[in-house]
């Protein structure tokens, strides 16, 4: 996923970005949408627990829980069993 760094004065004009936003080109299309971290956070994890037995809560959690397989072993197993 590409990254777009924001600089105080172009925060500003975008109202501080605060609340979701339609973003548009120069002839009124529009290109994409903005939403906010927070706003965002929720929609994902609430979409994710509705297709999960555990809460938002839940899922939050696990996702910030480090951990893992390191990529060598993993790749490895994945090779054993043709994936």
């Amino acid at each position: 996923m590409s990254k777009l760094t924001l600089d105080a004065d172009l925060r500003r004009k975008l109202n501080g970005l605060n609340e979701p936003m339609e973003v548009c080109d120069e002839t009124g299309q529009t290109v994409g949408h903005f939403l906010p971290a927070q706003v965002y956070d929720e929609m994902f994890y609430a979409a994710l627990a509705a297709e999960s037995p555990h809460s938002k809560e839940e899922l939050r959690r696990r996702h910030r829980k480090p951990g893992g397989a390191p990529f060598p072993p993993f790749g490895k197993a994945c090779d054993q069993h043709d994936i």
